[in-house]
């Protein structure tokens, strides 16, 4: 079996991997909100070459914490019973800081996607990344065919 991005990195920097159940849940958030990022910024590269100011517009929109929200929304009934207990944990954890533009029911939400994010990647997870964010853009309407990178 091949070998994640998660095991690959802890392979060349000479760490060992961990039990990431006893990961805190804002540790995997803070993961997962990198994964799913580059996961974003990837898609919308992806789509084809434009000015960056217009890149960052459209990455914004799918990060932020009330798309987030949205998206664990739809993912709820697709998550298996690990998957919701590691969004639960991170959705109720108590975080220090809160989004500019989310009410706190959306960032705890997003908090509690970015967490499973996380959990997934650290689990060398990343087809169940995959399906899921596809999955859920598709659900609520910002696909990659809904994503436009003209102008």
């Amino acid at each position: 079996m091949e070998k994640g991005i998660n095991a690959y990195l802890l392979q060349k920097f000479g760490m060992d991997s961990q039990d990431i159940r006893n990961y805190s849940p804002l540790v995997l958030a803070y993961i997962g909100d990198a994964i799913y990022d580059l996961i974003i910024r990837s898609m919308v590269v992806g789509k084809g070459n434009t000015h960056v100011n217009h890149l960052h517009r459209q990455a914004s929109q799918l990060v932020k914490a009330r798309t987030q929200s949205e998206l664990i929304g739809v993912l709820m009934q697709e998550l298996t019973e690990e998957e919701t207990a590691v969004y639960k944990r991170g959705r109720n954890a108590k975080s220090p800081t809160m989004a500019k533009n989310a009410t706190m029911g959306e960032y705890r939400r997003a908090t509690g996607f970015e967490a499973l994010m996380g959990y997934l990647y650290l689990d060398d997870n990343m087809e169940r990344i995959m399906e899921l964010v596809l999955y859920g853009l598709e659900r609520i309407g910002k696909g990659v065919q809904n994503c436009d990178t003209k102008n």
